[in-house]
């Protein structure tokens, strides 16, 4: 039986390929980093503190995947055409990111998956912790039935709900989760980033926490503007948390709350700045092409966007300092909700194809 391909040995990755070798599939890792193939093929992958499993792990370079594979890709989107140029037309993917890439929008794939949990793994070892429970949502691109049975399904479901990893939870289509799950990391991801913090201080810090919020709802705002249908990712769904954050005094205490469970975690985008490169055109970038389709204003987005950009060009050092000029901006624009901003639809274009 041909092995369940993993292509990247990340937090998500190493989550799932677990899940699948405790419930009895054979896993293959294609993995990047030689540190990471070297110390899965001595010591296997793991989760947290539970016994290492062995898999199988291959270096990117040398992977030659075949025909009727099916590979699971857990990478960043800015990886992606480095992968597709590899697999085979033949080949069955089936994407569990975070981002909107126009590229493997436009390849033909049934199934795709979102993860509402959040996991962290070692930059240099398929060693990962789940430092927030959660689910994996898996459907269509397009809306279908379920009925058809799928040879990663049942091990994954089998290895990842009786050891407390995730659950699973079919649906019938996956955009609008995957939406869902935009509309919180296209808010966390570049302010955390930009600011080096954790993301327990985007609700500890109040200039971070003023901005986190009002980043929410703007991205509501153009989603819903856009005629997104969202679906539940988290404890309440889109439009009940857009409902807490018009009064100001629930959102305090929520955030309050919520805190304490988010702090030691780290958002996708922590430490892409000083490599130059993030998924910052995958997540802003995409709400910012469905703001201009529905002419509606995106200035926070557009502000977070330029300033992540302009620092990832630079590879500069993240500061709380780098979140003033959003906190001047969103001060001024306090009536900026009809207020115009220049269009990036040919920068975000650029930028995504460096």
């Amino acid at each position: 039986m041909e092995p369940v391909t993993i292509v990247g040995a990340g937090g998500i990755g190493c989550a799932i390929g677990y899940a699948l070798r405790a419930g009895g599939a054979t896993v293959r890792f294609v993995e990047a980093n030689p540190a990471k193939v070297e110390a899965g093929r001595r010591a296997g992958v793991r989760v947290d503190a539970r016994p290492a499993l062995d898999a199988e792990f291959i270096h990117f370079v040398d992977w030659n995947p075949a025909p009727r594979a099916t590979v699971l890709l857990c990478t960043k989107c800015y990886d992606n055409p480095a992968v597709l140029a590899k697999l085979p037309a033949t080949a069955g993917i089936i994407p569990i990111q975070n981002g909107f890439d126009p590229q493997l929008v436009a390849r033909s794939h049934e199934l795709e998956g979102i993860a509402s949990f959040v996991s962290e793994c070692d930059p240099d070892r398929p060693h990962t912790r789940i430092t927030r429970p959660g689910d994996l949502h898996i459907g269509f691109a397009v809306a279908q039935r379920l009925d058809r049975p799928e040879g990663f399904r049942k091990p994954l479901r089998e290895g990842a709900e009786p050891r407390g990893l995730f659950r699973i939870v079919d649906v019938s289509r996956i955009e609008p989760f995957k939406h869902a799950k935009l509309m919180y990391n296209a808010a966390i991801s570049p302010l955390a980033a930009a600011a080096g913090i954790d993301n327990g201080k985007l609700l500890s810090v109040p200039a971070a926490r003023r901005l986190f919020f009002a980043l929410l709802q703007e991205n509501y705002r153009i989603l819903t503007a856009a005629g997104v249908a969202l679906g539940k990712v988290g404890p309440f769904a889109p439009r009940t948390v857009a409902w807490i954050l018009r009064r100001r005094w629930l959102a305090g205490l929520m955030a309050k709350a919520f805190e304490p469970s988010l702090r030691g975690t780290y958002c996708s985008m922590a430490g892409e700045i000083q490599k130059g490169r993030t998924e910052i055109d995958n997540y802003n970038g995409h709400l910012i092409r469905l703001a201009e389709s529905a002419g509606v204003a995106y200035p926070l987005n557009h502000s977070v966007y330029e300033l992540v950009t302009r620092m990832t060009d630079e590879r500069a050092a993240p500061g709380l300092d780098r979140l003033e000029v959003l906190s001047e901006q969103q001060f001024e624009a306090g009536e900026t909700r009809s207020r115009s901003v220049p269009k990036l639809t040919n920068q975000t274009q650029e930028i995504s194809s460096r």
